[in-house]
C-alpha cells in the first residue's frame, strides 16, 4: 500500500486493547487546538419580595390568567414614550449581538458530507466562508437613530468584560508558581529503583532534606485539597407536598471501612507502549513490589498502600520486542473512599468479568444466556448496567437490567443483499443503508460504529503491524483467532477511534474490520415499524418492576456469594449490601384540564384522550374554503376524497370549521411532482397544505418540508396513504390529524391551572446527524402568552457533534421582543428546561450557557428578571418501584417525587415520574437546577415541572420531559434531519413542526 509524503499512515486490522496496539487501526496525525477554559460566574440565590409574592401564588393555586390585562393597562398608564423606548432597546439588543457575534465567533457554513476517498490521501483544502443567509444576518448594523444608546450598551458591556478579565488575570498570576516548582524539583530529585530493575543512581544527603520536606508539602497541600473538597456545599432541597408513599430503587449501598484510603499514581511507559493489553501485562509483572489489589486503567494506578517515593521506576524486557521498557509510577494524591468513585466502576467491571460477563459497548452482558428470536433472525443478550456514584444518602451502586438486541445476520450479508436489490448504484446504497450503524465482532465482543468503507481494499491488503511488518488481513486474523476469511475480495469497513481512546490526541485513529467478522446489532428503522417484531422483542425486553427487582437481587447474590468478587472488594475495603435502598416519595395531585366548554378532573393515570375527541378545543382556527391544499396521487383519489369528508365531520365536535379545499391530483408519485405542484398552486391566501404520500420515502418527505418550511412559509401535514386506508379506524385518525392542523395554524387544544404571572417558560434541545453530515441544530422554544399554551420557536446552527449551546443571546432576544409585542411588557422570571445534556456536561453549561442569557439583560435599563435554568436528564440509569403490596411491586403513578437519599448531594436535583406505561418499568425523569434566582419554593418548582408535562399537544396525556423540552426536540429535529436550513421568520409563533 502505498502512503503519501508527510502523512504518516498505518494499517492494522481490528483486535483488542480498545482498538490500539494490535488493533486495526489508520494512524493519520492532525494538529488540534485546545479551547481556553471559560470563567465561572457566581450564582446568587438571594430572595426577594416579588418571588415570595410568586410563591403565595402558587400556594393559593389561582385560576387561570390567560389575559394580559393587568399588564397591557400598567404599561398604558407609564405612558406610550416608555413603550416605544423598550422596544427599541429590544431591536437594538438583538442587532448589537449579532453584529458582536458576527466579529467573534467563526463563520458557519454547510459541512461537507464525509470524504469518500481513500483514508490516507490528503484532502483538498477548503476556505470557510459564511453562508450567503449567514452574511446577511449578522451584517446588520443599528440605525443612526440608535447610535448613542448602542455606544452606552456596549460601553457598560465592554467595561464588565474588561473588569472580570482583570480580576482573573490577577487570581491567575499567584495561583501555586511556588508550590509546581517546588514540586517539580522534588520529583526530579527523588528517583528510586525497585528489585528486579536496574539501578540509575543514589540520592544524596541533601536530597534527602529536601524530599522530606516535599513530602511534608505535598501531604499539607493534597489535605488542605481534600478539606475543601470535603467542605463543599451539601444542597439540600426537599419538598413537603404530596401524599406520601414508600418505595425501592436500584441503589445499593457500598459500605466502606474508614481506616483506609486510597493512593493515586500515574504510570508512564518509555519507549511508549501503545497497547492496552501489553500495559496491564507491564504493570502485572511488578505486583509483589506494587500490590495485589491494584487497580489500572491504562494510564492511573490505584494502590491501597503508599509507596516509599514520590517517582518509582520499574526496568523490564518488553514481552515482544525485548526492548527495555522504563515504567515510571509517579504519585499523585491521597484520596479518602468515599471520594473514589472512578476507582469502584473499574473495580466492578473487573467484578463482571469474575462474573463471567462479556462487555459490549460500555455494558456487560451474559452472551451463554441469550435469548433467540429466530422468526426475525434476531438474538437478546441480558446483561446488567453499573454505576458507583456518590449520592445525598452515601457511597452506592446503581444497577440496572439492560437488554442488547443483536441481529444474526452479519455485515457481509447486509451488503449482499444490497448489492442484489441495487446493482448499479451498489456503492452510494451500501454507504447509505450502513454508514453510522454499529457493529460488533464476536471474536473480542467488541461494539464499533461504521465510518466509511474502503471498496478499493480487501482482507488481501496489507497493513504495518507493530513490528514494522507488512502483513495481510487474513494472515492477521488466521495467527490472532484462528479464523479463516472465505471471501478475500470483500471490502473493508472503517472504524473512526474516539479521541478519548487515543493516547495521543493530536492524532486520528482509524480501524479496519471485515464485513464478514462483523455482526449488525439493533432494530433497522422497518423493524421499528413492523408491529409484530417490536411485540416480539418487548415481550423479553420490557420486564415489569416485580421480575426487575428480583433480578437486582439475583446480582447482588452473585457478587456477595462469589468468593474472588468479594475478595475484590475487600481488598479496598468495600462490602455491598444485601437488598436495595429504600426511600420515601410523594404523589403530586392531578392536574385538571380546561377545554373551551369543561373542566376535566385530574385522573391518576394522567390521560384524557377520550375528552379530546368530544370537547372543544380552546382556541380553534377555521379552515376557510378554497384555503388549502390537498395533493394526492391518482392511485389515492378515493381515499382523499373520504378522507375531506371525514374531516368536516370530526371537526364539528370540538369547535372547528373546515370548507372545501383545492385538490390537486398529481400524474405520479415522482419527489419532483410533488414539489413542483406545491410551488405551483401556492399563494399568499393558502393556510396550509395537505399531502398524502403513497409510500413512506425520507427524501421525498425531505424536499417538501423544505420548500414548505423555508421558502413557503406554509404549514404541511404529510399523511402516508396507508394510514387513512381502513375505514373503522379513519375517525379517530382524521380526529388526530385535526388537532395537529389545529397546533400548525397557530391553535390551543387544552390548558391548565399556571398560577404565576409575568413568566416565560424556554425549552432548549440539540439535534445531531448520526450519519455526521451537517451542523448541529439547536432548537429553541419559548412561551408567549401567560398560560403557556402558544409558543415562539427559533433554531440555530454549529459545529457538529457540539451539545453546548454558543448562540442563546440571539434566541432569547428575539423571544422577548415577540414577547414584548404581544404584551407590551417584559417577563419578570425566565425559567428554561435544557435537555440532552449529561453529567460530564453540568459544570460546562452552568458557565458557559448561563452566563449568555445572563448578559442579555444587560442591553436593557433596569431590567433584572430572575432566571431559573433547570437541566432535564432523560438518558438515567435509576428506576422507582412503589411498594403498594407486600407481594408485588408496581410502577409509581405520574406526578411521583423523589428528592433525597438517591439525589446528589451538591446540586439542587429532584426525579420525577410523570407518565403512566402500561407494559415495563417506567423511567423517571431527573432534573437539575443549575441556576435559580427566582427562589421558588422546592414544592412548587416540582409541581410547576409536573404542570408543563400536560401542555405537549401531540398527546392527549402526560410527557416524559416538560412540553417545550419535547418541542424543542421536534423542532431541532425536523430542521436536522429534512428542512437543514432555517426556517422562515414567519413560522415561529406556530407550532408547526408537530
Amino acid at each position: 500500500m502505498s502512503e503519501h509524503p508527510g502523512v504518516p499512515t498505518t494499517i492494522k486490522p481490528g483486535g483488542r486493547g480498545r482498538g490500539r496496539g494490535r488493533g486495526a487501526m489508520m494512524y493519520q496525525t492532525l494538529l488540534s487546538a485546545a479551547s481556553p477554559p471559560q470563567p465561572r460566574p457566581g450564582s446568587p440565590r438571594q430572595a426577594s419580595s416579588e418571588s415570595q409574592e410568586v410563591n403565595l401564588q402558587l400556594e393559593r393555586g389561582h385560576g387561570l390568567i390567560g389575559a394580559p390585562g393587568q399588564d397591557e393597562a400598567a404599561v398604558r398608564g407609564r405612558g406610550r414614550r416608555m413603550y416605544l423606548q423598550l422596544n427599541q432597546q429590544l431591536n437594538l439588543g438583538v442587532k448589537e449581538v449579532q453584529r458582536q457575534r458576527y466579529k467573534s465567533e467563526p463563520k458557519h457554513t454547510a459541512i461537507e458530507p464525509y470524504n469518500k476517498q481513500p483514508i490516507g490521501e490528503p484532502r483538498e483544502e477548503k476556505s470557510r466562508q459564511p453562508s450567503e443567509q449567514t452574511s446577511k444576518e449578522y451584517s446588520r448594523e443599528p440605525s443612526k437613530h440608535h447610535s448613542d444608546l448602542a455606544k452606552q450598551d456596549v460601553t457598560r458591556i465592554h467595561s464588565l468584560e474588561e473588569k472580570a478579565g482583570s480580576e482573573e488575570e490577577k487570581a491567575k498570576v499567584g495561583r501555586g508558581r511556588g508550590r509546581a516548582a517546588l514540586l517539580h524539583s522534588h520529583q526530579a530529585n527523588t528517583q528510586t529503583i525497585q528489585p528486579g530493575a536496574n539501578p540509575v543512581g543514589e540520592k544524596s544527603d541533601s536530597q534527602e532534606v529536601l524530599s522530606d520536606k516535599c513530602e511534608s508539602v505535598t501531604e499539607s497541600l493534597q489535605h488542605l485539597s481534600l478539606q475543601q473538597q470535603q467542605q463543599q456545599e451539601v444542597i439540600v432541597r426537599q419538598g413537603t407536598s404530596g401524599v406520601r408513599f414508600s418505595a425501592l430503587t436500584n441503589y445499593i449501598r457500598l459500605n466502606l471501612d474508614e481506616n483506609k484510603a486510597v493512593f493515586e499514581y500515574e504510570v508512564k511507559f518509555e519507549p511508549d507502549v501503545d497497547a492496552m493489553n501489553l500495559r496491564h501485562r507491564l504493570v502485572s509483572l511488578f505486583k509483589d513490589q506494587l500490590s495485589t489489589a491494584k487497580t489500572f486503567d491504562g494510564v492511573t494506578l490505584w494502590l491501597p498502600i503508599r509507596l516509599p517515593n514520590e517517582i518509582t521506576i520499574f526496568q523490564t524486557p518488553h514481552p515482544l520486542t525485548q526492548e527495555t521498557v522504563t515504567m515510571k509510577v509517579i504519585y499523585k494524591k491521597r484520596s479518602e473512599l468515599s471520594r473514589c468513585v472512578q476507582l469502584y466502576n473499574v473495580l466492578f467491571s473487573r467484578i463482571m468479568k469474575v462474573l463471567r460477563m462479556a462487555r459490549v459497548g460500555r455494558n456487560y452482558y451474559a452472551p451463554g444466556e441469550s435469548i433467540l428470536v429466530p422468526q426475525h433472525k434476531l438474538e437478546i443478550w441480558p446483561g446488567y448496567v453499573t454505576a458507583a456514584s456518590y449520592q445525598e444518602g452515601g457511597l452506592m451502586l446503581v444497577v440496572d437490567v439492560s437488554h442488547r438486541v443483536l441481529r444474526t445476520e452479519t455485515t457481509y450479508q447486509a451488503l449482499t443483499d444490497i448489492y442484489h436489490m441495487h446493482p448499479s448504484d451498489f456503492k452510494p446504497k451500501a454507504i447509505q443503508a450502513l454508514v453510522g450503524c454499529i457493529i460488533l465482532t464476536r471474536y473480542n465482543n467488541r461494539t464499533y460504529r461504521i465510518d466509511d468503507i474502503l471498496f478499493d481494499q480487501n482482507p488481501l491488503s496489507t497493513f504495518t503491524n507493530f513490528k514494522g511488518e507488512e502483513m495481510k488481513y487474513v494472515d492477521y486474523y488466521k495467527a490472532s483467532y484462528n479464523i479463516n476469511i472465505v471471501d478475500p475480495k470483500q471490502p473493508l469497513l472503517v472504524h473512526r477511534v474516539k479521541k478519548k481512546d487515543i493516547q495521543h490526541p493530536d492524532q486520528t485513529r482509524f480501524l479496519c474490520l471485515v464485513p464478514e467478522l462483523c455482526y449488525m446489532t439493533g432494530m433497522t428503522q422497518s423493524m421499528r415499524s413492523d408491529f409484530r417484531v417490536m411485540k416480539d422483542v418487548a415481550h423479553h425486553t420490557r420486564i415489569t418492576p416485580t421480575v426487575r427487582q428480583a433480578a437486582l437481587r439475583k446480582f447482588i447474590a452473585n457478587v456477595n456469594g462469589n468468593t474472588e468478587a468479594r475478595t475484590v472488594l475487600k481488598d479496598w475495603g468495600l462490602t455491598l449490601e444485601d437488598d436495595t435502598v429504600q426511600v420515601d416519595g410523594r404523589m403530586l395531585p392531578p392536574e385538571t384540564i380546561y377545554f373551551a366548554n369543561k373542566d376535566v378532573p385530574g385522573t391518576p393515570q394522567a390521560d384524557w384522550g377520550t375528552h379530546t375527541f368530544r370537547e372543544n378545543v380552546i382556541q380553534p382556527v377555521d379552515i376557510l374554503s378554497g384555503r388549502w391544499l390537498l395533493l394526492y396521487s391518482y392511485r389515492d383519489q378515493p381515499r382523499a376524497k373520504k378522507f375531506v369528508d371525514m374531516l368536516k365531520q370530526v371537526t364539528q365536535n370540538i369547535g372547528i370549521r373546515v370548507g372545501e379545499p383545492q385538490m390537486v391530483q398529481l400524474p405520479d408519485d415522482r419527489t419532483e411532482t410533488y414539489v413542483t405542484s406545491l410551488k405551483q398552486n401556492y399563494n399568499g391566501q393558502i393556510q396550509v397544505a395537505v399531502i398524502i404520500f403513497p409510500t413512506q420515502r425520507e427524501d421525498r418527505y425531505s424536499a417538501v418540508k423544505r420548500l414548505a418550511c423555508a421558502e413557503l412559509a406554509l404549514p404541511t401535514q404529510c399523511i402516508i396513504s396507508r394510514t387513512i386506508s381502513q375505514d373503522h379506524k379513519l375517525r379517530a385518525v382524521t380526529l388526530k390529524i385535526a388537532l395537529q392542523i389545529n397546533c400548525k395554524l397557530g391553535g390551543e387544544l387544552w390548558a391548565i391551572k399556571i398560577p404565576l404571572n409575568g413568566v416565560m417558560v424556554c425549552g432548549i434541545d440539540v439535534y445531531h446527524d448520526p450519519a455526521c453530515r451537517g451542523e448541529s441544530v439547536v432548537g429553541f422554544v419559548a412561551s408567549s402568552n401567560h398560560t403557556l399554551t402558544r409558543w415562539y420557536s427559533r433554531v440555530t446552527f454549529q459545529h457538529k457533534a457540539d451539545e453546548v449551546v454558543h448562540g442563546l443571546k440571539i434566541s432569547l432576544l428575539e423571544a422577548l421582543k415577540h414577547y414584548h409585542k404581544n404584551h407590551h411588557s417584559l417577563p419578570r422570571s425566565i425559567i428554561v428546561y435544557r435537555d440532552g445534556v449529561g453529567d460530564g456536561q453540568l459544570q460546562l453549561v452552568e458557565d458557559h450557557e448561563v452566563p449568555q442569557l445572563a448578559t442579555i439583560f444587560l442591553h436593557f435599563d433596569s431590567y433584572k428578571p430572575k432566571l431559573s435554568y433547570v437541566v432535564v436528564q432523560k438518558r438515567i440509569n435509576a428506576r422507582i418501584f412503589a411498594v403498594m403490596n407486600p407481594r408485588e411491586l408496581s410502577n409509581p403513578p405520574p406526578g411521583s417525587v423523589v428528592d433525597h437519599t438517591i439525589t446528589r448531594p451538591h446540586w439542587y436535583d429532584f426525579l420525577l415520574v410523570s407518565q403512566h406505561v402500561r407494559q415495563g418499568t417506567i423511567s423517571p425523569t431527573h432534573y437539575i437546577v443549575v441556576r435559580d434566582t427566582s427562589n421558588l419554593k422546592t414544592d412548587n418548582m416540582q409541581r410547576l415541572t409536573y404542570k408543563l408535562t400536560h401542555l405537549y399537544y401531540n398527546w392527549p396525556g402526560t410527557v416524559r420531559v416538560p412540553a417545550p423540552c419535547l418541542y424543542a426536540h421536534k423542532l431541532a429535529y425536523l430542521v436536522g434531519e429534512s428542512v437543514r436550513k432555517e426556517p422562515a421568520a414567519k413560522l415561529s409563533d406556530k407550532l408547526y413542526f408537530l
